[in-house]
């Protein structure tokens, strides 16, 4: 164990050179690891001794749910590639052919969903800014470049192709300026949104120099910071050197007259259980921010409706807004880890129905689909023919917010593209020539 001069554990990561290693732990035998460090070459690994130490059950593991949110599985990628890229790494082949033959497989994993280079980088004049996306019109989605990476990484991660070294991949800046010119520039903006990767992985001066600027901004209303420390480095708000300077600058924040929310991403209840992670909210909701908790319904990990309703009563004893279930995004190993749409949204019926009207603010399940964020609101029959009930939560076209619209009933269907219109030959998002077949 390694000790700050407080006495308590500093921050230490594991990544892919520690990963056999760990392997062992799970008692895996020699062909099972060799499978998975062949995953590790396409997909990031990275974890850390509070998630390795307190948080997985050894005993169960491979099953235990929090390794497999933090480890990668054998099977998460078709297995023809794994055999390809194991043979290279049995055959200590040169780490260019390794390299070659991971990205060809990251090429295929879809690494930008949702139009996130196509249609959500902003323009300056005709130049695109970097690091930002603007899909709706009150949000400004802003990456800092010192917070690409992660206290830990999730096997499911759908920013996954930030961490994987390819800079054609990564949304990142540290141009502060051109971010605030840009806000300015659009009155509609009224939320930003500080994402990565984690913001909480950058040290207070560094974060500061990004919010500081963001504070004189009378147009905005609310600073989000995403962010799952609270569940990998609960630490960053208790005991880390920084950790009261940064409760400060959240003061600041508040005080300032702005909402801050904290986007805190929770996938099991486990992560919930440490006593520092109830001392780390204590502290940041009495700094005056909020916390807001998401995640995604994911196959495996936490595919069990009892598993949300304790996470959302836990988060509600201890004073944050159970706030989005999301749908596993269509990138990486979507394949492996998603759920059905039909299923996704039993689990949340079920879960919403055994809780009280305070843990009822959570939406879901919802996919952050390319036109916008997609809520399933039911399955049933109409004029005989069996649908899903969905609408918008939030859309790049307004006007489809809140409206309803139907889908034929697709006990297989993952994701919006999987579906087709009931009761219409297009979907409200779709053009007239857009026309699908019958």
């Amino acid at each position: 164990m390694i000790l700050n001069q407080a006495g308590t554990r500093r921050f230490r990561a594991y990544t892919s050179k520690h990963l056999d290693q760990l392997l062992q732990r799970a008692g895996l035998g020699d062909d099972e690891r060799l499978k998975v460090r062949a995953v590790a070459t396409v997909l990031p690994f990275r974890t850390n001794a509070y998630v390795v130490d307190e948080l997985i059950d050894w005993s169960a593991a491979p099953d235990d749910p929090i390794y497999r949110l933090v480890f990668p599985q054998a099977d998460m990628l078709p297995a023809a590639d794994v055999a390809r890229l194991a043979d290279l790494l049995k055959a200590e082949a040169p780490n260019a052919e390794i390299q070659a033959e991971a990205n060809r497989v990251r090429a295929q994993l879809n690494p930008h969903p949702a139009g996130q280079k196509e249609l959500n980088v902003p323009k300056m004049g005709d130049e695109p800014v970097p690091g930002m996306q603007h899909k709706y019109a009150e949000t400004v989605l802003f990456f800092p470049k010192q917070g690409q990476t992660c206290h830990a990484y999730c096997t499911y991660c759908f920013r996954w192709a930030q961490f994987v070294g390819d800079a054609d991949l990564k949304f990142a800046s540290d141009d502060i300026g051109q971010m605030v010119s840009y806000i300015r520039q659009h009155p509609e903006v009224t939320s930003v949104l500080i994402t990565g990767g984690d913001a909480m992985i950058m040290g207070e001066p560094v974060i500061r120099r990004y919010i500081e600027p963001l504070l004189g901004l009378e147009q905005l209303e609310s600073i989000r910071i995403g962010t799952k420390a609270l569940a990998y480095w609960p630490q960053r708000f208790t005991t880390d050197p920084d950790a009261d300077a940064t409760l400060g600058l959240f003061e600041e924040v508040v005080n300032s007259g702005k909402n801050l929310a904290f986007m805190a991403h929770f996938t099991h209840p486990r992560e919930l259980e440490s006593p520092l992670v109830e001392s780390a909210v204590r502290r940041i909701l009495g700094s005056g921010a909020t916390i807001r908790t998401q995640a995604p319904v994911i196959r495996s990990i936490n595919d069990d409706p009892a598993v949300w309703s304790d996470m959302w009563r836990r988060q509600l004893r201890m004073g944050m807004i159970p706030y989005y279930m999301f749908v596993e995004r269509d990138t990486g190993p979507q394949d492996y880890f998603a759920v059905p749409l039909a299923r996704a949204y039993e689990i949340f019926r079920d879960a919403y129905s055994s809780v009280s009207g305070l843990c009822r603010t959570v939406r879901g399940p919802s996919m952050s689909a390319t036109p916008g964020k997609v809520c399933v609101d039911g399955v049933m029959e109409i004029a005989g023919e069996q649908v899903f009930m969905l609408h918008f939560i939030q859309a790049r076209d307004p006007s489809l917010v809140g409206r309803p619209f139907f889908a034929r009933y697709d006990p297989s269907a993952v994701w919006l593209t999987d579906l087709r219109p009931a009761f219409a030959d297009r979907f409200p998002f779709e053009p007239a020539e857009a026309l699908l077949p019958v």
